[in-house]
């Protein structure tokens, strides 16, 4: 399937409002201050964009003693992240978006196979209201990002654009502790440096990750990094960390740190 557009998602873009269809309608998950700050940011929003992925993720067993990363559950995380992200920014590529706003990504375990994972992107498409181009990621499509609307705004008011959002994944196995070490610290309080290791590593390898994507997006650096941890049904003492962010450039070349606007304090309203 790749990055296809089902049929049915098609006819649901031709509704769409656009300069040609005046009297289509916008959709979005803008709370109201969203839509109202991502609009006064220049933008308007097109429709929501949406990609998902049922995948398989297969079978890997970790020493029983040994930390390590299990690669082969590593790249089917990052897989099927990467394909629904691609289906997503193919719906935006065919409403002309110039980026998508507000990505949430979520993995949802399926009941009838507890080893079937749904992979889910979804956000709003938006388009520049003065159709000007520059807004867009490095290969020419849309960018994505997953700030708020009010993250959004804020971004550009201080001179900086979201280029990508950019993830990285390591699925990890913790060693175990072998029974006289278990019994030898019963009561007692000390490092389990074997633990400490494991999570310090684990860590390290998905950050580095999502680092390297911010530079082959050329991007100046990632801001909103988020560090999810979490076991997808796999068996005992295995994690997976999961990077994600959002990279951004200054919409200048170069932004003098007194040309940045001050923050504005902001008291939501939303439950």
């Amino acid at each position: 399937m790749s990055s296809q557009i089902p049929a049915y998602a098609q006819e649901r873009l031709k509704g769409l409002r656009s300069s040609a269809h005046s009297t289509g309608v916008f959709t979005s998950d803008f709370s109201v201050n969203e839509f109202l700050l991502v609009r006064k940011a220049g933008f308007e929003p097109i429709g929501l964009c949406v990609g998902t992925c049922v995948y398989h993720v297969g079978i890997q067993y970790g020493s029983w003693k040994k930390n390590e990363e299990l690669q082969v559950l590593s790249k089917a995380m990052y897989h099927a992240r990467e394909l629904a992200m691609a289906r997503m920014r193919a719906e935006a590529q065919a409403m002309n978006a110039d980026g998508i706003v507000g990505v949430k990504l979520t993995i949802k375990r399926l009941e009838w196979d507890e080893n079937l994972l749904e992979f889910i992107a979804i956000g709003t498409g938006v388009v520049h209201g003065d159709g000007h181009k520059g807004f867009r990621a490095h290969d020419g499509g849309p960018f994505t990002s997953d700030l708020s609307g009010q993250d959004f705004w804020s971004l550009l008011h201080s001179g900086y654009r979201p280029v990508e959002m950019v993830m990285g994944s390591c699925v990890y196995h913790v060693a175990h502790r072998g029974m006289f070490a278990a019994m030898g610290s019963t009561g007692q309080n000390v490092e389990l440096e074997n633990f400490t290791s494991a999570m310090y590593e684990a860590r390290e390898i998905a950050i580095e990750r999502m680092q390297h994507e911010a530079s082959a997006a050329k991007a100046e650096g990632v801001v909103g990094v988020d560090i999810h941890e979490g076991s997808h049904g796999w068996q005992t003492h295995v994690i997976e960390f999961f990077a994600i962010g959002t990279a951004v450039l200054p919409l200048d070349q170069e932004i003098a740190p007194e040309k940045i606007a001050d923050p504005i304090m902001v008291l939501s309203v939303n439950d």
